[in-house]
């Protein structure tokens, strides 16, 4: 199973999180599973990638061509995918993905976790045999819930497709977010 990790490369006042994303690395390659994720090896990225580098794991890294080939080529990876912008590392991760996790993180990490919620949302209309990809949000603290409370606010006042609310789910620990992401994959 392939797994995107959404994540910064900033590196957190929480230094529980930095340790999280290298667990979930970890846990990843252990899994026998495949890691992409955006392609640096500063903060959150390269602890995520980094452990599941250590465990022997197969890390893809999906990275914009403007950014410099120092920070392209930063991190060991099993490969390196290069893509035009932002935009296109978007659609290649959702592409190649079954399932995402999103690390807390800043507004590149919603951008990302928006746009995987927007394609379970309309796969179905561009294609019958649509499976929702699962998305699943780590929680350390509750660091998503104003996000939660503000989906819950958006169905409260109707802008829900079909009175339908985004699918995703929150987990406090990594191992019940795996738990329960490998469970939905294996459906």
């Amino acid at each position: 199973m392939n797994i995107t990790v959404f994540c910064g490369s900033s590196q957190p006042h929480n230094a529980q999180i930095a340790v999280a994303a290298r667990e979930l690395g970890r846990q990843i390659a252990m899994g026998g599973h495949t890691l992409l994720y955006g392609g640096s090896n500063l903060g959150l990225m390269g602890k995520v990638s980094g452990g599941a580098l250590e465990a022997g794991g197969t890390v893809i890294a999906v990275i914009p061509t403007f950014f410099s080939e120092e920070i392209i080529n930063s991190q060991p990876v099993s490969e390196i995918v290069r893509v035009a912008n932002m935009a296109e590392r978007k659609e290649y991760l959702i592409a190649h993905s079954d399932a995402f996790v999103a690390l807390p993180g800043g507004i590149g990490t919603l951008d990302e976790v928006m746009e995987v919620m927007v394609y379970n949302q309309l796969g179905p209309l561009r294609d019958p045999a649509h499976r929702d990809k699962p998305i699943a949000l780590y929680n350390p603290n509750g660091f998503w819930q104003h996000f939660e409370r503000l989906i819950e606010v958006m169905g409260q006042n109707g802008f829900y497709r079909s009175g339908q609310p985004p699918k995703y789910f929150t987990a406090p620990t990594i191992d019940a977010l795996l738990q329960k992401i490998i469970g939905l994959c294996v459906k």
